[in-house]
């Protein structure tokens, strides 16, 4: 619906796609103990379709790899 704004949040593993969440309640590890990497996007849904709020391609270079 127009004016939701969602978090699409993709978990890339190099091994098994099975996983654990620590004690920690947050932290999430590959049960292989195999590479993983996170994404995030947030999304805003607008009258007309979407606009991606998180999109670092107007972020200098130097500031995106911090």
């Amino acid at each position: 619906r127009p004016g939701m704004t969602l978090a699409i949040e993709p978990i890339l593993n190099a091994g098994s796609k099975q996983t654990r969440t620590l004690k920690d309640q947050w932290t999430v590890v590959t049960v292989d103990r195999s590479l993983s990497a996170q994404f995030e996007h947030t999304v805003l849904v607008s009258e007309t379709g979407y606009e991606i709020l998180s999109d670092r391609s107007q972020i200098p270079l130097a500031l995106a790899s911090t």
